[in-house]
Order: structure tokens, then sequence, then C-alpha cells
């Protein structure tokens, strides 16, 4: 299927590998002019001039997510040089992964803060300029866990789960004005924090995947994009979760 995209602008975070890397790629193949935004500079960079050598437009920006201020000066500069930010894909996060009585506060909150807080702050920032043009993708990268949990992820968990929420809010919110906001839920997915799991972890969470291996992160990006065209303008409020059948 033929997706359309009207000479979008789309601002990506947690560009700078695996997912968001894959999401970036994948629309700036579609046309879309990407914006590449991670904590580090040389990984968002290295995506960018990826993008651009490979005939794509992007820019790199590193920006740490958690910072709220930093947030919103990114967001006002942006709007300033593009005119417009299009499409919002929020998929930075971070794990700190422990059982909760070993959580310390700080682990709970710099997950929090990354994962859910950054998310507030974009779409803030961003969807304002998207409701003032009535037209607008927002797209959440969730968890499956965010909708069974894990032990061991209460803080991951909590992150993921509220973003749901979150995107069903502002889809009722900024539904009038033409903008669409979703969440995507991947299951276990081939990433760097994947590959550092010991062959018996990964062994048994193949052994709960009705398709019996992990995802790509390839599979996380064709659903993303389809969510930013224009062919999905009917769609949202919805979380879709890829996951291989993990949640049915």
């Amino acid at each position: 299927m033929s997706l359309t995209y009207n000479n979008r602008v789309a601002l990506v975070t947690g560009a700078g590998r695996g997912i968001g890397k894959a999401i970036a790629e994948l629309l700036a193949k579609n046309g879309v002019n990407v914006i590449c935004v991670s904590k580090s500079a040389d990984s968002c960079g290295a995506v960018a001039a990826a993008i651009t050598a490979a005939g794509g437009k992007a820019k790199a920006l590193a920006v740490d997510v958690a910072d709220g201020a930093a947030v919103a000066k990114a967001s006002a500069d942006l709007l300033a040089e593009f005119g417009q930010i299009d499409i919002l894909i929020n998929n930075a996060g971070i794990t700190k992964d422990g059982l909760l009585f070993r959580m310390s506060e700080a682990d709970w909150n710099s997950v929090i803060t990354t994962n859910l807080t950054s998310c507030y702050h974009w779409t803030k920032h961003v969807g304002r300029s998207m409701t003032t043009k009535r037209w607008g993708r927002i797209v959440n990268i969730t968890s499956v866990v965010g909708i069974m949990g894990n032990a061991g992820q209460a803080n991951y968990c909590a992150a993921k789960a509220g973003l749901i929420g979150f995107t069903k809010s502002i889809a009722k919110e900024f539904a009038a004005r033409g903008v669409t906001s979703n969440a995507v839920a991947p299951g276990f997915i081939k990433t760097d924090m994947t590959a550092a799991l010991p062959p018996e972890a990964a062994e048994k969470i193949t052994s709960v995947i009705p398709l019996k291996r992990l995802g790509e992160a390839a599979d996380i990006a064709h659903m993303t994009a389809f969510l930013c065209a224009e062919e999905a303008g009917y769609i949202t409020g919805q979380v879709f979760t890829v996951d291989g059948g993990m949640v049915m």
C-alpha cells in the first residue's frame, strides 16, 4: 500500500538508535523531513548524516528530553526554523530496572521523567502549532508491559501505562482540530537492550511469543509510519500492539 505524506516535517525523539532510528529512516525514505533528537549529539548526528547521504532530508538535534526547559527552547527554535512540525514521535526512553523494595527514588523519578514527562513537554510545545494548522500526527511509543506489567520494572511499566492514558486524553482534546494521537506498543524487539540478555532469558521470552521470535525495529517503524500518513486520518486514541501475539 502506498502512503501519502504532503511535505511533512517530523520530530522523532530517541532517534539515535533502535526503534527511533528505524522510524526516522523510514519516514525520511517516504519524503518526510525528519528532525532526529537524542541526548547524544554523536548518535543523532550519525543517523541524520546517513539519511542525508541516502538522499533524504534530516536534521540532528541533541536535547535531554528529561529537561523541560531545554525541550521548550528546542521546540521554539525548531518552529521558528521550519515553520511547522506536523508529526511528533515520542519514542525516547530508558530503563532502570529493579524490584520495588530495592528501587531508589532517583531511579523511579529518572524513568518517569524521561519516558513520560518528556512526552508532556514535547506535545504541549509542538502540538499547539498542529492544532493551529488543523493537521497533525502524534504517535507515542509505549510498550506491552504498560498493558500487562512486568516484575522488576514498576517504574518503566508505570511510565508506559501512563503514556497510554496520555495518548487517549490528547486524542480527545485534539481531535476537533484534525490532530490524531495514537500509541504503538512494541513487544520484545531486537535492540541494544535485548541483545544484552543472556541466552536463557531470550529463550524464555521467545517461548511466550506465539510467533516464536523477537520483533525487528522495522516492524514498529512500519506501524508508526502508517499512523503518520494521510491515509490514517480517521484513526485516533488507539493502542496498537506489535508483539508477535504476546498480548491478545
